[in-house]
Order: C-alpha cells, then sequence, then structure tokens
C-alpha cells in the first residue's frame, strides 16, 4: 500500500483528537494534516497544487464549520481540482443526517462520499485501502 496524505477540516477538537489516534495506527498513513476550516485547508491545497507529495490524498470534510462550511469549500475545491496533480478523496463527514444534505453532497460529483459521525477505525482503514 502506498503512503497516505491525509486531510482532516473540522472544528470540532474531540473529532480531531480521535480520528489522529486513528490514523496513527493505520501504518499506510504518511502525513496527517489538521485544519478547522474549509478556508485554511483551501489555502493550503492552492500553495502546494505543485508538491504532488503535500498535497492529500484524501480529505475528511465536516460541513459545519466557521468562516468556510463545507459545501463552500467543495464549491471552490472543484475550481482547483484540474490544477492538481492528483486526484483527491473528499468524504463529506457529518453528524447531520439531514436528507437535505445528503441530497446535496450526492449531487457534488467530487465528493466521494457521505459518511455519518462517529467513524469507526474499521470503515477509515477500508477507506484508505482502496487509495491507489
Amino acid at each position: 500500500m502506498k503512503p497516505i496524505n491525509v486531510c482532516i477540516v473540522d472544528d470540532d477538537d474531540i473529532y480531531q483528537f480521535t480520528m489522529g489516534v486513528t490514523l496513527r495506527n493505520i501504518p499506510s498513513v504518511k502525513s496527517t494534516n489538521v485544519f478547522t476550516d474549509g478556508a485554511q485547508a483551501l489555502e493550503y491545497i492552492v500553495s502546494n497544487q505543485k508538491e504532488t507529495d503535500a498535497l492529500p490524498d484524501v480529505i475528511f470534510l465536516d460541513i459545519n464549520m466557521p468562516i468556510m462550511d463545507g459545501f463552500q469549500f467543495m464549491d471552490e475545491l472543484v475550481d482547483v481540482l484540474p490544477k492538481l496533480g492528483k486526484p483527491i478523496r473528499v468524504y463529506l463527514v457529518s453528524s447531520s443526517i439531514d436528507p437535505k444534505d445528503i441530497k446535496k453532497a450526492k449531487r457534488n460529483s467530487a465528493i466521494t462520499d457521505y459518511l455519518v459521525k462517529p467513524l469507526k477505525s474499521e470503515l477509515i482503514k477500508d477507506i484508505l485501502s482502496q487509495i491507489k
């Protein structure tokens, strides 16, 4: 399995901590970047767009965050994705089971899947094992 760069975009400290613990126990995870809002994550991706080794392979993205929420982030990321030297899988992760949120996520082809918190470590391992 290739080394994987993971990006967590979520303002919840407890979620950040539990994801960090889970990811540290997965040998294929090379690096984990954590951002508390979409604007920070987007700035990082844009500033590293020519550095494919620094870009995430997968993003676990919350919906409800200050400054730039998950849907706003995706609206911006869609324009940036073609300029990147590698594909990025984006998983929208939320505690919301609101059908409107799920439907909105499904309409965006750049979102790989919609996942409901809390994420089990087995699911995270399965997601990461699919990255080529």
